[in-house]
């Protein structure tokens, strides 16, 4: 039997793709937890279009996250904690902290380790396809 995804199913396809599964599969599975609909013309060409606004405001999110960290990696973020007299911090600032200061989701930070120290860092940000590093000044209270 084919259906028109509604929803992204692991192993199976995206939103908006026809895919052939077994007659019981659909019937017991995807159609009941709303994930899928039976393929009919009208379907078909209803979740094409739902597929070209889907591509449409990936690309409107892609052109945004670029200006976004083009807009971070112009600027330093300065985030203050408390540290000894040698410059060490007492608490590590971890991806959560950046993404506070930062406004960026957590994931979106890639941390090899947290800092530990007061000073200047590069910190790398990759979102979707976007990649750059944001300037990450730790100080002490």
């Amino acid at each position: 039997m084919k259906v028109v995804l509604l929803k992204d199913v692991r192993n199976m396809g995206r939103a908006g793709s026809v895919v052939e599964v077994s007659d019981g599969h659909a019937v017991n599975f995807i159609i009941p937890r709303k994930l899928g609909v039976p393929a009919s013309a009208a379907n078909i060409k209803q979740a094409e279009l739902k597929k070209v606004q889907i591509d449409q405001q990936k690309a409107i999110d892609a052109a945004l996250i670029a200006e976004t960290i083009a807009k971070l990696s112009e600027i330093r973020t300065v985030i203050t904690k408390k540290a000894n007299e040698k410059n060490h911090l007492y608490d590590a600032v971890g991806a959560p902290e950046i993404a506070d200061a930062t406004k960026l989701p957590v994931d979106a930070i890639k941390l090899e380790k947290p800092i530990k120290e007061v000073g200047e860092f590069d910190v790398p940000i990759v979102m979707s396809e976007n990649f750059g590093t944001i300037k990450i000044v730790i100080e002490a209270e």
